[in-house]
C-alpha cells in the first residue's frame, strides 16, 4: 500500500509535466533555466515544514519543526532569535505533527495567530493563540482556543496541513482524506466528512465564513465548513490575488496542481479524488467523470523517482522581478522545483530550476516581503534569489 509518509516517503511525481490529462510532452519543450539559485538562511533545524511571517514584517521569519517548535529566525542572518512557542499535546512523525501556521491579517494590532496540528490521539486540530503582550518573538500558550477538531482515527497518514487567510478574510485549512490507500471510506467525496476537503472558517468562532458570499452546502446538508472537495491530500495551498494553487498528492501514479480563479475561486468545485486520480480514471476505473468534476492545470507521472507534489506560491517580491506571477512547485523524491505562469486557464511557460533543485524538499514558504524559500527535512531554509 503506497501511502503518503511526509517525511519518510512522501511520494508523487517524475519530471513531466502534463496540463488537463494531455501526454506527458511539456518536458521536451520547457525550457530549463539558471538565473534563480538557493541562497542558505539556515542549515540545523530539526525538519522545518512551513515558514511564513507577519504581513509587512521585513525583518523575521518564523518556521515551523514538525516535533512541535516553532522558530523565530532574523531574516538577514539567519540566527534563532527565539524560540517562539513549543507546540504541546501533539502526535509527531510520519505525516503528523505541527503542520502549519498563518497569522491573523490584522496580527499587528491583535496579536492572532492559527496553527494546525495532530493531536494526541491524531485528530487534526485548528487552534488560535495569541502573541506575547510584552515580547514580540514570544507566544502566549496559555491563550490556545481550539476552534476545529477533526477526528482521524484509522490512518496516521493524509493530514493535510496548510492554513492560509483568503482574500475574503476568512481561514482556509487543506485536509486530507484521512489516509490508507484509496480512500477507502470515500471521505472526499462525502460532503458530510470534513475529510479530502478545502475548509472555509471563521476565524473568531471556527464556524463557517459568511465573508462576501456563504459556505457552498450549508443548504444542502453538506458539512458547513465545506469550500471544495475531492482532495486526497492537499500538500501546500495558497492564494495569488482572488486566485487559489493547490497541491494535491497523487496516489501510485501521477501528482496534480489544481488553479482555480477568483472570485471566489474553488467555491464547491470538486477536484475529483477517489473518482479520479490527476485526469485520470482511479474509482471507478472507467466512466469516472459526468462532466462536473475540475481537472488539475497541471499533471506529471511517477518517472525518474518522482513521487510526492509540495505545492508553493506566486512569486510576488521584489528581489527578482523576472519571475512575477510565476507559480513554484516542487516534488518530495525527485527533488525538482518547476514553474508556470496561469493564464486564461492555461499553465504556460513551464520551466524547470535546476539550480534550485534540493533533496526532500518539504515545503516553500513566503516572507513579510513575498520572497520565496524552500524547506528540506536534512533543516535547510533558503531563499530563492537570483543568480
Amino acid at each position: 500500500m503506497r501511502t503518503f509518509i511526509l517525511w519518510t516517503t512522501l511520494c508523487m511525481c517524475c519530471t513531466g509535466l502534463t496540463a488537463c490529462g494531455e501526454k506527458d510532452e511539456t518536458q521536451e519543450s520547457a525550457p530549463s533555466s539558471t538565473t534563480l539559485k538557493l541562497q542558505t538562511v539556515a542549515s540545523n533545524l530539526k525538519v522545518p515544514v512551513f515558514l511564513t511571517a507577519p504581513r509587512g514584517d521585513a525583518n523575521r521569519l518564523f518556521v515551523l519543526e514538525q516535533g512541535g517548535t516553532i522558530r523565530v529566525l532574523d531574516r538577514a542572518t539567519g540566527s534563532v532569535l527565539s524560540t517562539f512557542l513549543t507546540v504541546t499535546g501533539i502526535t509527531s512523525g510520519g505525516e503528523r505533527g505541527l503542520l502549519g501556521l498563518a497569522f491573523d491579517p490584522n496580527y499587528n494590532t491583535n496579536g492572532r495567530f492559527y496553527l494546525y496540528f495532530t493531536d494526541t490521539n491524531g485528530a487534526i486540530t485548528i487552534a488560535r493563540l495569541l502573541v506575547s503582550s510584552t515580547d514580540p518573538n514570544l507566544a502566549a500558550p496559555a491563550s490556545q482556543v481550539t476552534l476545529v477538531s477533526i477526528p482521524h482515527p484509522t490512518f496516521d497518514n493524509h493530514n493535510g496541513g496548510m492554513l492560509e487567510f483568503g482574500p475574503d478574510g476568512c481561514l482556509y485549512a487543506a485536509v486530507g482524506d484521512g489516509g490508507g490507500s484509496g480512500d477507502p471510506n470515500n471521505n472526499a467525496q462525502t460532503l458530510g466528512s470534513r475529510l479530502g476537503k478545502l475548509l472555509r472558517i471563521d476565524s473568531n468562532t471556527g464556524t463557517a465564513c459568511t465573508s462576501g458570499t456563504v459556505n457552498p452546502f450549508i443548504l444542502s446538508g453538506g458539512n458547513q465548513l465545506i469550500w471544495s472537495y475531492g482532495l486526497r491530500n492537499p500538500w501546500r495551498f495558497s492564494f495569488d490575488g482572488n486566485d487559489l494553487y493547490i497541491g494535491d498528492v497523487g496516489q501510485d501514479a501521477r501528482e496534480e496542481i489544481n488553479v482555480s480563479a477568483g472570485p471566489n475561486a474553488g467555491r464547491g468545485l470538486n477536484y475529483g479524488w477517489r473518482l479520479m486520480e490527476g485526469s485520470v480514471c482511479f474509482n471507478p476505473a472507467t466512466n469516472c467523470n459526468n462532466g462536473n468534476l475540475t481537472l488539475p492545470i497541471v499533471e506529471y507521472t511517477h518517472d525518474n523517482r518522482a513521487c510526492s507534489v509540495t505545492g508553493g506560491y506566486v512569486y510576488r517580491g521584489q528581489a527578482a522581478p523576472a519571475i512575477q506571477g510565476t507559480y513554484f512547485y516542487a516534488d518530495f523524491c525527485a527533488g525538482f522545483v518547476r514553474s508556470f505562469r496561469f493564464n486564461n486557464g492555461s499553465a504556460l511557460e513551464q520551466t524547470e530550476w535546476p539550480l534550485l533543485a534540493a533533496p526532500s524538499i518539504t515545503s516553500f514558504g513566503q516572507d513579510g516581503s513575498g520572497e520565496l524559500y524552500i524547506l528540506t527535512k536534512g533543516g535547510t531554509v533558503s531563499r530563492i534569489v537570483p543568480n
